[in-house]
């Protein structure tokens, strides 16, 4: 997984990766070289006395050494450059493949998931492609030219290789079997943490409101344990794998002064050689140690990859046709034959059998008891999700058969949970119409009942919206998501439960708002409370998934049992009449 990830998304840095590996090359030649020089230096320098000799390989030591340094920055800018474009690249794919998803893969991930699939997993392999870059590439090049400068130095002591590179290599299996689970085990207790604290942030009213602050505590408490553990376990592997690769390292630079110290003595190997050498088993241990690292870091990216693939591989449910048909005349006329909605697996579908026009210039309101279908009704006219069989139309043409751009534009939705973005009243309202001049949008706000306490804001438009609308209350959140769909100017106007905050008197004239200045639009209300909804041109009755009634209200006052039920429980007989 994390081999195609890499792949798909440096395929535009092609060119940097391959200067790197250039750059890399000429670091580990004359990093290799150096030792070499520094071996003349003493034996057919510092031994004879040679003065000119001595400055002449000095220069091309310094020489060597500058390029070293050079490279080396010049390698850690571009590998910067490129690891850093590659995480933003693979975030915006993920978010473009989470804003494609329906409502059916939102729910399978979860939003807590999808959060850290798209920050710390990002990083984890964002982080192992620098490393890599400026670290595993050189490893091998170094490992290798260092392994076979030294056995040209002296083939003696190259056999102290043939202990210490297998020892080393044991070690780091037994690590690596330990470790690659624990770092998928992390992830996962990762997005634990991040839906509990979601949900406690999200919650909080709640949770003071029933005492449950200790509660809720404890249950953060237990799954940060839970992480800290497992963290630990892999923390301590690396508490015990650095020394002993240290112990490593340094037992045999001493083989190699001890063993080397004796072939000097008797006169079978220069000294200058055995300074070289010790250059080079030290080069080739800090290779493996090199490796080391990065096979320690790759199972997690490994693990990173293979959750944000899954994102990436998944396709959405609702997909965009390829040949988009376009009706000939867009007046916002929506209808439902014979739909039936089931999520994959369920016994028994949501919607059965659903049959009804919403027409132009019409209120249609949809009402029925809780779990009756009615927000999965409307959720299927935009294409959140598909319908299961039969089809819906918007002016003539199946919704399917539609680009789904083009049924967005004329939708102007205002969905149960009045959510607002972080900005000004004014970029709230943009979102309807960019284009929106401020006379428009205070037009809009007047139809929506929400003009008088925008005014009363010092900043008018400019005035802060808080992250989700908090700052402002739930009737007042409502007023600016319905203001925000007005402005669009749409066809189709989907309105779920969205006077539920509302006081009569304000709910009585934002309807009689709508009505004068959007009449020729298409009203699809879903609405809990029945006030609301007397007047409606056509109700809609939904029990369990089945349309029970269509009608007005006195036709369904007379004919439907269950319309009459819910009149009846919120008003009395002689209001209801």
């Amino acid at each position: 997984m994390l081999t195609t990830l890499l792949k798909d998304f440096l395929r535009p840095y092609r060119v940097s990766v391959a200067l790197i590996s250039m750059l890399l090359l000429v670091q580990s030649i004359a990093s290799l070289y150096l030792p070499n020089l520094n071996a003349d230096l003493i034996n057919n320098g510092v031994a004879k006395g040679d003065i000119s000799y001595i400055w002449r390989i000095g220069f091309v030591m310094l020489a060597a050494a500058t390029l070293v340094m050079g490279a080396s920055i010049l390698l850690a800018y571009l590998s910067a450059k490129v690891s850093m474009a590659f995480g933003k690249d693979l975030r915006g794919g993920i978010f473009s493949a989470v804003e494609g998803f329906s409502t059916r893969e939102l729910n399978q991930f979860g939003a807590p998931s999808l959060i850290t699939r798209n920050t710390n997993d990002v990083q984890q392999v964002q982080m192992v492609l620098f490393m890599g870059l400026t670290m595993m590439l050189s490893a091998p090049i170094t490992g290798i030219g260092a392994s076979i400068m030294a056995v040209r130095t002296n083939l003696k002591l190259s056999n102290l290789l043939l202990v210490t590179v297998p020892v080393m290599s044991v070690l780091i299996w037994l690590l690596l079997r330990r470790i690659v689970p624990l770092f998928r085990i992390m992830q996962v207790k990762i997005d634990k943490i991040n839906l509990i604290l979601r949900e406690q942030i999200s919650g909080v009213r709640v949770i003071r409101a029933f005492v449950k602050t200790d509660f809720e505590e404890e249950r953060f408490a237990l799954a940060s344990r839970d992480l800290m553990f497992t963290s630990l376990s892999v923390t301590r592997t690396f508490a015990v794998m650095f020394p002993v690769l240290m112990l490593i390292l340094n037992i045999s630079s001493v083989a190699v002064i001890w063993f080397g110290g004796k072939l000097v003595d008797s006169g079978e190997m220069p000294i200058g050689d055995l300074t070289a050498f010790l250059a080079y088993i030290m080069q080739i241990l800090s290779s493996v140690m090199m490796a080391v690292m990065m096979s320690l870091m790759i199972p997690r990216a490994a693990a990173s990859a293979e959750r944000i693939q899954e994102v990436l591989m998944t396709p959405s449910s609702v997909v965009d046709t390829l040949t988009p048909q376009v009706p000939t005349f867009r007046n916002g006329l929506v209808e439902f034959k014979h739909v039936e909605f089931r999520y994959p697996g369920a016994e028994h579908p949501i919607l059965s059998d659903i049959t009804f026009t919403a027409r132009p210039g019409q209120f249609t309101a949809i009402v029925g008891s809780t779990g009756s279908g009615k927000t999965t009704l409307i959720n299927l006219i935009p294409r959140f999700i598909d319908v299961t069989s039969g089809e819906i139309l918007i002016d003539g043409i199946n919704v399917k058969d539609q680009s789904l751009d083009a049924v967005w534009k004329e939708i102007g939705l205002v969905p149960q949970r009045s959510f607002l973005f972080g900005g000004s009243i004014a970029d709230n309202l943009r979102y309807g119409d960019p284009e929106a001049t401020q006379a428009e949008m205070f037009q809009a706000l007047e139809i929506a009942q929400a003009r008088d306490f925008v005014e009363e804001i010092p900043e008018n438009l400019e005035g802060l919206v808080a992250q989700g609308g908090t700052n402002f209350s739930g009737g007042q959140r409502q007023r600016l998501a319905i203001a925000r769909a007005i402005i669009k100017k749409p066809k189709i106007f989907i309105l779920d439960d969205s006077f539920s905050a509302l006081d009569f008197t304000t709910d009585a004239r934002l309807r009689a708002a709508l009505k004068t200045h959007s009449g020729e639009s298409t009203f699809i209300v879903i609405a809990q409370r029945v006030s609301t909804i007397l007047n409606a041109d056509q109700i809609v009755v939904l029990d369990n998934g089945v349309i029970v009634g269509i009608g007005t209200h006195e036709v369904l006052m007379e004919k439907s049992q269950t319309y009459r039920e819910i009149v009846l429980s919120q008003l009395s007989p002689e209001e209801a009449l």
